[in-house]
């Protein structure tokens, strides 16, 4: 539905009989007009013809009378003229407006217990519209989490572009290897001559232990000899004394 056209202060008086008291007639709407005065049958009449071309108000005939009948709700077309007044006259300010609407006249006591029932009314929906503005803050965590969600995606396209670095890297680790490989081989050369060094170096020694030995071996041989001459000179020294003897035995019998 189109949005309506704000009527006049007069067409407003028409529009709350035909809200208050239903579809009427237009000596209906003169003869209960809000502001009570003294105005002609034509004045009414013209006001209703301009609630129909602005399509606020729509004509059926019963019988020989002319039938008018709202189209919009009291709530749709006073909200916006509530609207305006209430910024035109007090800057929107609604507790200034509420206080001089009441005190512009007196309230009986079944309108008080609608105004309190409102009243109430609006204070359950503000404490309704509490968490309202707790919803509009979750839209923040929900961009987090979005962020959230994001940053793994980015880190996943860091992760696919980061094979290309471990390709660049990959030739310093094989110079690495190679590095390495290279050190254990000369390590492993370096023990080879060290090992053979030692070796070399114990030859000479056993070759001198093995000449010593043949050595040690002939003075072995030797010894007995000695101990064989040995036991020869006492038959030598046993010879000498009997030579000796032999002459004295001689002189004997000589005399």
């Amino acid at each position: 539905m189109a949005r309506p056209v704000h009527p006049s202060n007069l067409e407003l008086q028409a529009l709350s009989v035909l809200w208050h008291d239903g579809p009427a007639t237009v000596a209906t709407v003169h003869d209960t007009l809000p502001d009570g005065k003294d105005r002609a049958y034509t004045t009414v009449l013209t006001i209703m013809q301009n609630l129909e071309r602005k399509n606020l108000v729509k004509r059926s005939r019963v019988g020989r009378a002319h039938v008018y009948e709202a189209v919009y709700s009291q709530e749709v077309i006073v909200q916006r003229a509530t609207c305006d007044f209430l910024t035109n006259a007090f800057g929107g300010r609604l507790g200034e407006a509420l206080l001089a609407i009441l005190s512009a006249g007196t309230l009986t006591p079944e309108e008080k217990t609608n105004i309190e029932r409102e009243l109430q009314r609006h204070k359950t929906m503000a404490a309704k519209k509490a968490p309202k503005k707790v919803a509009k803050k979750a839209p923040a965590k929900k961009a987090v989490k979005k962020v959230a969600k994001k940053a793994p995606a980015k880190k996943a396209a860091a992760k696919k572009a980061a094979p290309k670095a471990p390709a660049k890297k990959a030739p310093a680790k094989k110079a690495a290897k190679k590095a390495v490989k290279k050190v254990a081989k000369s390590a492993k050369k370096a023990a080879k001559k060290a090992v053979k060094k030692t070796v070399a170096k114990k030859a000479p020694a056993k070759k001198a232990a093995a000449k010593k030995a043949p050595a040690k071996k002939a003075a072995a041989k030797k010894a007995p000899a000695k101990k064989a001459a040995a036991k020869k000179a006492p038959a030598k020294k046993a010879a000498k004394k009997a030579v000796k003897k032999a002459p004295a035995k001689k002189a004997a019998k000589k005399k």
